[in-house]
């Protein structure tokens, strides 16, 4: 695989251009002074001198761009990891709040479950059936389930309150009763008394009558 296939940044390829330019500007010049060495023993002439200034001109033009692009690449690359290591710190901080939205989903769910299993006192209520109910309301007849039993249980507490009050009357009257009774059963003790005195008083009177009979 080649290397332009690896790299797809444009800039990133603009330096593999530049430096592989630059390294065919050193084998040139690497070429042009061995052919010269080899080929005369003497000082080269003024127009090789001329050409390998040429040459080392302009390699020292690639290089100097190729020093540029190097700098340039390194201040991407650090630009490159400063806004990763920031989107990374975003990524977490999301995720984070993320697992602590399924934490309190999981935590309501479970309150929601208990709650839908809670033993509510409402529901051991004897109240009377639906039917019933209804019957004798039949304005509640649209009313959802929530509505109806609140219905059902307010009838349940009317209901209640005149049993209560019944059995209030009920018991004052239990109450008159029995100190009507009590009344009764003190005058009956003291009638009681009362002829016992009698009879104690008509004693002597009767055992006159004994004697003369």
């Amino acid at each position: 695989m080649k290397t332009a296939d690896i790299v797809t940044d444009s800039y990133l390829q603009s330096v593999l251009v530049t430096s592989h330019h630059t390294r065919e500007q050193c084998m040139n010049l690497i070429n042009l002074v061995e052919a010269n060495a080899i080929a005369a023993s003497q000082t080269p002439s003024v127009k090789v001198q001329l050409e390998v200034s040429k040459q080392q001109r302009l390699l020292y033009s690639h290089l100097g761009q190729l020093r540029e692009l190097n700098r340039n690449a390194i201040l991407k690359v650090r630009n490159t990891k400063q806004t990763t290591a920031e989107a990374r710190q975003e990524i977490d901080r999301l995720h984070l709040q993320l697992q602590n939205l399924y934490y309190e989903e999981r935590h309501l769910r479970g309150e929601i479950a208990a709650c839908d299993s809670y033993d509510h006192k409402y529901q051991q209520l004897p109240l009377i059936p639906v039917e019933e109910f209804l019957e004798k309301h039949a304005e509640h007849t649209e009313d959802d389930e929530r509505t109806m039993m609140f219905a059902r249980i307010n009838h349940e507490l009317s209901e209640r309150e005149v049993l209560e009050q019944e059995r209030q009357g009920l018991l004052k009257k239990k109450q008159g009763l029995i100190a009507d009774n009590k009344k009764r059963k003190d005058d009956l003790a003291s009638l009681d008394k009362d002829l016992e005195t009698f009879i104690d008083a008509a004693k002597p009177i009767q055992r006159i009558f004994e004697k003369q009979h």
